[in-house]
This record gives C-alpha cells, sequence and structure tokens, in this order.
C-alpha cells in the first residue's frame, strides 16, 4: 500500500472512529438486542427505516400450483446454467489458435491489469473500512442489532464488493484472450471472425455477471432469516457499489491518462497509431481493459443489484399486504430469470443468421448483427414479459394488472434498444454529426473540431432526455390503471420498473459494450506483435495454420471494427446512467416514506416552499460539477506525467520495440494518480452525503434528486461528446486514408479532450449516483436518530465537521492534483 494510502488512512480514518465512539457512549447496552420476527401472510408490518425490512413467507403463496420459494429456488439452476455457459465460452476463447507474437503482447497486458487489480482490491479495502464504521454503528448502536447480525451484515457488504471486483477479473481475462485470437484472426482477411470473438468474449461476460449477481441476491432472499434479508440487501448493495465506483472511477482515470499519453505522441513524432516503439501503448491496452471492461463489468454487476435492492426497499415499504408482498417479489425475481433465457436465445438466433450471412464475405458492416441483436433480444425479453406476467399473477389486483405492469417494465427493455439508436445518431462513423466534426475540422481544425462535438453532445442530451421522459410517461399512465389499489405511489414503482426493464437484456447490454475493450485491443495487439516484420512469416503462417497472411486488409477490417466498438461502447452508457436515474427514483422515494411515516405526514416539506429542500437542489448541481471537474484534473496531471515521461524516454531509431521497463513505468504513473483522484472523490462524496444527511432530511432529499438530475444529462453530454469527437477520429484514419495530415491531427486533439468526457466523468456519474443515494439511506436515517437522541446543535456540529472535512477533500482534488504540486 503506497505511503499516501497509509497516511490518508492514519489522518481521516481517526477522526471518523472518534466521531462516532463519541456518538454511541450509553448505546453499548443495546448492541446485542435481536430484531423483530419476521411477518406473517397478511397485514404487513410498518417499517421505521431500512433496518426494519421484512420479508413476507415466500412459500405462503402459489403460482400455478408451486410456491414462491420452490419456484426461485428453481431460478438457481437457470443461474448455475448462466455461469456454465461464461465458463464454457472463456475455455473455447481459450483454446482458439493465436501466434505466439500476438499471445506475447496479450498476456503482458493481462500481467499489468493483474498487478492493477491487486493494487486496486486492496483500495478498495480501505474505503470499506469508512463505510464499515458507519454501518456498524449504525445497525450495532443505533438499531440495536445482535453483534452477529451486523457480521452478516458486513459480510454480504464484501461480498458486494467481491461481486464487483470478481466480474471485473473474469472481464479482463476474457477480453485479453479474445483480444490476441481475433487480431490473429484478421490475417486470414475475413471480416466475421473479427466480429464474431469479441461478441462471443461480451455473452460470456454478460452471462456469468448477470448470473453471479442473480445467483447471490437468491441467496439472500431464500436462505437467510427474513428479518435479516433487507438489511443484508443494503449491506450487499452498498458493497458492490462501493466496489463498483472504486473500479469506474480510478479505471476512467487510468485509462484516458494512458490514451491521451499514447495518443499525443502521434502528434509529437508523427508516428503511426499503436507504434510498437511508443511505451504508452501498453499503458493503453491496459487501460482499454481497466477503463473500458473492468469498469463496465463492476458498474453493469452493481446497476442490476442495485436496482434490484431498490424495488425490493419500494415493495416492503409501499404495499401493505404481505400476500401481495410475495406475489411482486416472485414476480419480479422470475422475470429476471427469465430475461437470462431470452438472452441466451436471441444471442445463438442472432449468431445464426450472422454466421450464415457474413462467414463468407470480404467485408461487412460491423454494427449491422450487432444492432440486429440488441433488437431481437428486445423483442424476445418483450414477448416472455408478458409471458411470463400472465403465467404467473393473472389475479393479482384486479386481475388486469399482469399485462400492466408487463407494459411498464416493456417501456423499459425497448429503452434498452431505442437509446442506443439515439446514440448512434450522434455517435457512429454514419453519423451526420460527426460527419460535421469532421468537416469543421478541415478549415478549422482542432477549435472547429471540439466545438462540433460540443454540439452532438448537447443535441443529443435534448433528445435522448426526451425519449427517457416519453417511456416514464408512458409508465406513469399505465400505473394510474389500478396499482393504487395495492399500492402506495404506484407512478414511482412504474419508473423503477422502467429501470428494471433497461437491464431485462443485461446479457446483450453488458456484451456490445464489452465488445469495444476487444477491438480497440485487437488493433493494438496486431501492431506491438510486429508480425509484419517476422522472418518468414507468411511461409510458417501457411504452414502452420493453412492459410496466406493478408496483413494490409487485416489492419483495415481491424480499424473498421474498432470504429464500430467505439460506437456501442458509447450505446451502453446512457443506458446504465438512464437506469441509475430512474432507479435511483425509487431508493430516494424509500427515504421519503420512511421520513414521512408512509406519506402521512410532513409532505409539504417536500417542496420549493420550503427553503431547505431548495438550496438540496441547487447543491446537487454544486457537487456534479465539482465531480466533473475533480475527475477531469486527475486526468489531466496525469498524462502530462505520462506525456513527459513518454517524450524523455523514447526512443525511435535502432529499436522495434519499447522495452518492457519503460512500458511499465508509464503503468504505475497512470496508477499513481488513478488512486490520488479517485481516493480524493470517494471521500468528498462519503463526507458530504454525510454532512448534508445531518443538515437536514428534506434538504438532503432535495440533494440526492439534484445528483441524479444533473448527472443525468452532464452525462449524457458527455459520453456522446466524447463518442462524436472519437469517431471523427476514426473516419479520418479508416475512411479517408488520412494519418500524419492536419486533418488527422485536429481530431486527435479533439479525441484527447473527448477521451476524459466519455470514459471518465460521464461513465462514473452512473456508480455515483448509486453509491450517493444507497449510502444516503444510511445516512438520513443516522442524522435523524441521532438529532432525535442528542439533539439539533449537536446534529448541526457533526454537519459542520463532515463538511469541512469534505471541502479539504474537494480542496485536493485540485489544489493537491496540480500538475505545479507533483513537480
Amino acid at each position: 500500500m503506497s505511503l499516501f494510502v497509509r497516511r490518508s488512512l492514519g489522518r481521516f480514518l481517526v477522526p471518523i472512529l472518534l466521531l462516532t465512539s463519541i456518538a454511541a457512549v450509553g448505546n453499548l447496552d443495546t448492541l446485542f438486542a435481536q430484531p423483530e420476527a419476521p411477518a406473517a401472510v397478511g397485514q404487513a408490518p410498518e417499517p421505521r427505516s431500512e433496518a426494519d425490512l421484512v420479508l413476507p413467507d415466500l412459500g405462503s403463496v402459489e403460482f400455478s400450483g408451486i410456491n414462491g420459494r420452490t419456484l426461485l429456488m428453481g431460478g438457481l439452476v437457470i443461474c448455475a446454467l448462466g455461469l456454465l455457459f461464461g465458463l464454457t465460452v472463456f475455455t473455447q476463447l481459450k483454446n482458439l489458435p493465436v501466434h505466439a507474437s500476438m499471445l506475447e503482447v496479450s498476456e503482458l497486458i493481462y500481467e499489468t491489469c493483474k498487478t492493477y487489480l491487486i493494487t486496486q482490491g486492496k483500495f478498495i479495502l480501505l474505503l470499506e473500512l469508512f463505510i464499515g464504521v458507519i454501518m456498524i454503528f449504525y445497525f450495532g448502536v443505533l438499531r440495536d442489532f445482535a453483534a452477529l447480525n451486523v457480521a452478516v451484515i458486513l459480510i454480504f457488504s464484501l461480498i458486494g464488493i467481491a461481486g464487483s471486483y470478481g466480474v471485473a477479473w473474469f472481464g479482463i481475462r476474457v477480453n485479453t484472450f479474445a483480444n490476441s485470437r481475433a487480431a490473429f484472426a484478421s490475417l486470414r482477411g475475413k471480416p466475421f471472425p473479427i466480429y464474431a470473438i469479441p461478441l462471443k468474449a461480451g455473452m460470456s461476460i454478460g452471462m456469468l455477471l448477470i448470473s453471479v449477481e442473480l445467483f447471490l441476491m437468491l441467496c439472500i432472499l431464500l436462505f437467510l432469516p427474513a428479518e435479516l434479508a433487507g438489511s443484508c440487501f443494503i449491506g450487499f448493495a452498498i458493497g458492490e457499489s462501493l466496489g463498483a465506483s472504486a473500479l469506474r472511477i480510478a479505471g476512467g482515470i487510468f485509462t484516458k491518462i494512458a490514451d491521451i499519453g499514447s495518443d499525443l505522441m502521434k502528434i509529437v513524432f508523427n508516428i503511426k497509431e499503436d507504434d510498437a516503439r511508443n511505451p504508452g501503448v501498453i499503458a493503453d491496452c491496459v487501460g482499454d481493459n481497466a477503463g473500458d471492461s473492468v469498469g463496465p463489468s463492476a458498474d453493469g454487476f452493481e446497476t442490476y443489484g442495485v436496482t434490484g435492492v431498490a424495488l425490493i426497499s419500494f415493495i416492503l415499504l409501499a404495499v401493505p399486504d404481505a400476500r401481495v408482498q410475495v406475489q411482486l417479489l416472485v414476480w419480479i425475481f422470475v422475470m429476471r430469470i427469465a430475461m437470462i433465457v431470452a438472452s441466451g436465445i436471441s444471442y445463438f438466433m442472432n449468431e445464426a443468421v450472422a454466421s450464415a450471412r457474413y462467414t463468407n464475405v470480404e467485408k461487412m458492416n460491423f454494427e449491422a448483427p450487432l444492432t440486429s441483436l440488441v433488437w431481437l433480444t428486445s423483442i424476445v425479453s418483450v414477448v416472455i414479459t408478458y409471458v411470463v406476467s400472465w403465467m404467473l399473477v393473472p389475479d393479482l389486483g384486479d386481475g388486469t394488472l399482469w399485462w400492466k405492469l408487463s407494459t411498464v417494465i416493456t417501456c423499459g427493455t425497448l429503452a434498452g434498444a431505442i437509446i442506443p439508436e439515439f446514440v448512434k445518431v450522434f455517435t457512429s462513423t454514419e453519423s451526420r454529426h460527426v460527419r460535421e466534426v469532421v468537416a469543421s475540422s478541415r478549415e478549422g481544425g482542432a477549435s472547429l473540431n471540439i466545438l462540433s462535438g460540443f454540439v452532438a453532445g448537447n443535441f443529443s442530451a435534448y433528445w435522448l432526455g426526451l425519449s427517457i421522459v416519453a417511456l416514464m410517461s408512458i409508465a406513469y399512465y399505465v400505473s394510474s390503471f389500478g396499482l393504487a389499489a395495492i399500492m402506495l405511489a404506484p407512478a414511482v414503482f412504474a419508473f423503477g420498473l422502467v429501470a428494471f426493464g433497461f437491464l431485462g437484456m443485461g446479457p446483450v447490454t453488458i456484451a456490445v459494450d464489452s465488445y469495444g475493450p476487444v477491438t480497440d485491443n485487437a488493433q493494438s495487439i496486431f501492431e506491438l506483435s510486429v508480425i509484419e516484420n517476422i522472418p518468414g512469416i507468411k511461409e510458417q503462417l501457411k504452414r502452420d495454420y493453412g492459410f496466406d497472411a493478408r496483413f494490409s486488409h487485416a489492419k483495415d477490417l481491424l480499424e473498421e471494427n474498432d470504429g464500430a466498438g467505439n460506437t456501442f461502447k458509447a450505446t451502453a452508457k446512457p443506458v446504465l446512467i438512464g437506469t441509475a436515474v430512474v432507479g435511483a427514483t425509487t431508493m430516494i422515494f424509500s427515504i421519503i416514506v420512511l421520513l414521512t411515516e408512509g406519506l402521512t405526514r410532513n409532505t409539504e416539506l417536500l417542496s420549493i416552499m420550503h427553503p431547505p429542500f431548495l438550496l438540496g437542489l441547487i447543491t446537487g448541481g454544486a457537487v456534479i460539477y465539482w465531480f466533473t471537474g475533480a475527475s477531469a484534473q486527475a486526468v489531466t496531471t496525469g498524462a502530462y506525467r505520462a506525456v513527459e515521461f513518454i517524450k524523455a524516454n523514447i526512443r525511435l531509431e535502432g529499436v522495434e520495440k519499447a522495452s518492457v521497463e519503460d512500458s511499465k513505468r508509464v503503468v504505475e504513473i497512470c496508477t499513481k494518480y488513478a488512486q490520488r483522484g479517485m481516493f480524493n472523490i470517494f471521500l468528498v462524496v462519503f463526507f458530504s452525503t454525510l454532512a448534508f444527511a445531518f443538515i437536514e432530511p428534506y434538504f438532503f432529499i432535495g440533494y440526492l434528486i439534484s445528483i441524479a438530475m444533473f448527472g443525468l444529462y452532464q452525462a449524457i453530454f458527455m459520453a456522446n461528446a466524447g463518442g462524436a469527437w472519437d469517431n471523427a477520429k476514426k473516419i479520418v484514419e479508416v475512411e479517408l486514408k488520412m494519418k500524419g495530415t492536419p486533418l488527422h491531427a485536429a481530431t486527435v486533439v479533439g479525441d484527447t479532450v473527448g477521451d476524459p468526457f466519455k470514459d471518465t466523468s460521464s461513465v462514473a456519474m452512473n456508480p455515483i449516483i448509486k453509491f450517493t443515494t444507497l449510502f444516503g439511506l444510511l445516512a438520513v436515517e443516522l442524522a435523524v436518530q441521532l438529532t432525535a437522541e442528542a439533539g439539533a446543535s449537536t446534529s448541526l456540529l457533526l454537519a459542520a465537521s463532515f463538511f469541512a472535512l469534505s471541502l479539504f477533500f474537494v480542496w485536493r482534488s485540485f489544489y493537491g492534483m496540480r500538475i505545479g504540486s507533483a513537480a
């Protein structure tokens, strides 16, 4: 562990321990008190906080003659099959043919990724100490949980971290198998294999990720005591959110430091893309995995789980009848199980068609089969949604709710296909917006290139925002017919189901997102292997593998496929971001239900007429803009250091490749600034959440709503502007064949601006929104109870203390990260 981390731990963990210890005096005798008994079927108990969530007896209700518990036990088998699918594809990819020169590069990338992940794992455990202190104090002291129960909740928090971390590790291992195999397959000069291998890798990650997530949630639901399961869901969700936040933010900083450092060398030294002599290229390849594989894998795992926890919390808080609670809980989980099957069926159907159509062609549109996969999965998922709902809950409510709930989920499922289409309008290599970026660069250089990218990003935020509003409006309209008879605030439940539907085709969403880092790495591995320069390579390939290598055509195919990868990386981002915002709405409502005692008191405080609520709305926007700057600052300083080192150590004469030592040094620079940036960012979010919760509960609700709203539009704008800049460069390189020209230099500069936009700041909004909301569940309840027991003056003192700590780390995130500060 670095000296920086050890010093920070000593300085800032101790004050937290002291604060919580002082507040806990006089309450230690309650540490071993037991929670309430589980609820019987009938009228569900009224929870006072998320710690009081008690699951009803799932076996008390039958579905087509099978009780709910037995039905969900069958879901464990489907999860096991999904896991088996992922592992089988993993083995198939490992056994694909690959030349030793390419395998050597991909294994170097993996070993470096592994070192990075081990470092990040230690770092995440450090951050868990901060969360663990709050959880122990909240559950063990204020909520009177027995010591063993508190330990179980903490264990599930660690399991959540392990889940995010584990699927991230699996993702880089699969992708580093697939990248070299795709690069090798390109030598045959056929496009289909270099499409099929990255997608196969993505499906392996997607199926395993969703299956593991669902398996863990089913285990909590089925095997833990009913009175403890709700709290364990909260602990699990906080853990996976913490893991995903750290991996997403640090990975985003790492990858863009490396990418900018590597790309700028093309202008400085007029060298080709992924030149093997550039010591930044290996770091760039590692960053593709750290940012575009590790981050999305952990993010997808967390998003899937947190959305489920939000719906579970809503059902237990807003549905008074325990029988209806069981029906809704079983329906949601069976629907998730069915969606795994839908994704698998759709993948095999789509691959059969794609294989028949593209196997022997010389050229293909790489985006076409990816688009058809997304739409096919969406359609199959919609059909399965209605069929399963009709079979499971035909008598729910007045007997018509089965199709109404299905229609609401369908709004989200269709969003998973419609939103990518809108994104492609602004980021695809075929997009008029992207071609406008290229056109503006011809005469206006980097200046107009950047302005045109801003235009594309702003327009995209408008149209995607309206599309999300339209789908949520349909869900709201449908929810107004009959849902109010069985629950509070049916519209909020409908919004949660839209987020649920976003992720209905989760394995495919993850697969098309993971497609990008494989295609990007495949292109790099081709260059880094310098396979063209190996003496007698054509004869060797003909003798050992039975084909005539087509090096020039292979490079063209890899570059073109990388453009498709860029586009589909871009399409997945707004889906995950939209899920975070819509899902956060449901979680925020859970907080509102608790504070207003089931919407029976103080609801008038949820208004701009209540000044603290309005001030909270304004504060959330400030924090979003700080985060954007802090994450970009870490990239800027790190990239400066990387460029400084590369320019001083690059050797262009007399060498074929950069030394491994120089490449590792660039990786060390990227890791250092990624961790520094992440540490500052996490502690600002952590202390700000505590501070604002202690100021006033309704101020805090306004703050959470603002975080979600500002975060949504900032993220969409930055992600799609970055995607437009990225693919404008790709058009110049692939279609116009103008590398090394002033036009190319202008688009490279635009891409370096877009890099932290699309892959650092924007994508990290998703875990930041969810972590803040989830941790806010604990923070606001902690604040309410301490205020009641210790008085308002103590609460304001703690708020001031936490806010002062957050300001210190805000200061560090810029002044401590300036280029000059590290000189």
